[in-house]
């Protein structure tokens, strides 16, 4: 059993640190944190640990780490059950074809789950924060991905089992924290057995890599290429950086954006979300759909329900060799 000194020497201090944010959730005494600004790349401490000061077995935080047993650990699912998908409804704001919205909301309304771990975004500075929603109005509010800006997603998912009492959760989490919530759920671990207990199904995100907002937004974006965050109604990681605007759209290659990637990305080889229960994005499917994979039973009963309600339209159209091209060549990194 390890404790935060050794994860630090492990992780943190190897620039190995994915920044999931499932060390600060699961800590007991709060000690865990990220601080604003560029020592967001790693987390930090108060100096308090259960473990390492008074002797108390912990390792909550070195048990959830999913960088703790190397780059790329076996998936625990070989299940690949593809289908493109949109949501059934009008979502404002929605990414590529709403899925992922539309079936949290379907659960949600259904009462599968009772809340949403995910991420919003200030309307105006589109700065990230993690948060827990609990109603299917919040959730349409707030739809469309956030997740091209690094943000501790799983630091929300202490107040959502603690704070809220929330007992079926899904959450919504870029590969790096779905692995981290995978090793939640297998951890015998007793101090991790509320939040694996609360955990209803997880949704993965594609991901080629995140951004550091105040690297990307503040210092590229606003004051390399004049662009107004108010102007910028989505951005999409494909190959490079395509920057949609009201009138026109500017794509920009990785290698110059390359010094705003968080050092944690660089180790990673998960394209697709392997430790998800549904994975999702927009490569490998027609325009204004989003492609899913479904990888466990819980997975596929939450996009059956949303089927049957209407909420959630597929097709077959979706075209899994995309999807592997992107995941071979990230796992060549």
């Amino acid at each position: 059993m390890g404790n935060y000194l050794d994860l630090k020497e492990k992780v943190w201090d190897t620039n190995r640190c994915s920044g999931c944010g499932g060390c600060v959730a699961v800590c007991p005494a709060d000690a865990l944190y990220f601080k604003k600004g560029e020592e967001s790349i790693k987390p930090s401490s108060n100096g308090y640990c259960k473990e390492a000061t008074d002797g108390v077995p912990c390792g909550a935080c070195y048990d959830i780490c999913p960088r703790i047993e190397g780059e790329m650990p076996e998936s625990s699912s070989s299940r690949e059950e593809y289908m493109a998908a949109k949501a059934g409804f009008e979502i404002p704001g929605k990414q590529s074809g709403g899925a992922v919205s539309a079936i949290l909301y379907d659960s949600l309304e259904r009462g599968i789950v009772d809340a949403v771990v995910t991420v919003t975004e200030d309307p105006w500075t589109l700065k990230p924060k993690s948060t827990v929603i609990t109603s299917g109005e919040a959730l349409i509010s707030s739809a469309g991905s956030r997740y091209n800006w690094w943000v501790p997603l799983l630091a929300a998912l202490k107040e959502a089992v603690i704070g809220k009492k929330c007992k079926n959760i899904a959450i919504v989490a870029l590969p790096c924290a779905a692995r981290a919530v995978e090793k939640l759920r297998k951890s015998d671990n007793e101090l991790l057995g509320p939040f694996a207990k609360s955990i209803k199904y997880v949704i993965g995100l594609f991901c080629t890599e995140s951004f550091d907002y105040e690297k990307l937004m503040e210092g590229k974006l606003k004051s390399e290429l004049q662009i107004n965050p108010l102007d910028i109604e989505r951005m999409d990681v494909r190959g490079k950086l395509v920057v949609t605007l009201k009138n026109e759209n500017i794509s920009i290659p990785l290698k110059d954006i390359e010094d705003t990637i968080r050092p944690g990305c660089h180790i990673c080889k998960d394209f697709d979300a392997l430790y998800a229960d549904i994975s999702a994005g927009s490569v490998g499917s027609p325009e204004g759909y989003t492609t899913l994979i479904v990888r466990s039973d819980t997975g596929k009963l939450a996009i059956d329900r949303a089927l049957e309600s209407g909420r959630l339209v597929a097709t077959d159209e979706a075209d899994p060799a995309v999807v592997t091209k992107y995941r071979d060549k990230k796992q060549q990194k």
